[in-house]
């Protein structure tokens, strides 16, 4: 039984990479994008907190995911292991629904005023979850699609 999936998905956001990057790597950004169907909390730490200032490879702590930005439903175990500030991260965590998670974001420039952003999420449902990790991989697939959408619409 396959127990790991994968997924990618890009689009072009109508502003400059750097403003671009500056919005996806807060958490005010991340939950934008995120809602109305989740938001995710991050650990007590400095006011300016960002990917950016993670401390790579360390554990940022638990960061609850809640359905709505209301109801916690999981928890994300979040570490920053790979950054190349203003260009590329990559996210590997555990969360209570997943043995493993990776997410790489890439943000490039398409000439002066546009962006192209990827994602590309790796996971591995826990092992009673593990024979619904297609449809899961279709939910997620469809989540990170809205993401995009929501960071377009910031800028648009």
């Amino acid at each position: 039984m396959k127990r790991t999936w994968t997924f990618e998905h890009s689009s072009e956001i109508p502003a400059p990479s750097q403003a671009v990057w500056d919005r996806v790597v807060t958490p005010e950004g991340i939950n934008d994008e995120m809602r109305p169907w989740m938001t995710m909390s991050i650990p007590r730490g400095p006011d300016d907190l960002t990917i950016d200032t993670l401390e790579l490879g360390r554990p940022i702590g638990r960061a609850w995911v809640k359905l709505f930005g209301v109801l916690p439903y999981d928890f994300d175990h979040l570490s920053i292991v790979e950054l190349d500030p203003g260009r590329y991260f990559r996210e590997e965590s555990t969360m209570m629904s997943m043995r493993r998670w990776t997410h790489q974001r890439t943000v490039e420039p398409v000439g002066l005023d546009r962006t192209r952003i990827t994602d590309r999420i790796t996971f591995s449902p826990r092992l009673g979850m593990a024979p619904s990790g297609p449809i899961i991989a279709k939910v997620l697939t469809a989540f990170f699609r809205h993401r995009h959408r929501r960071l377009a619409a910031h800028f648009a």
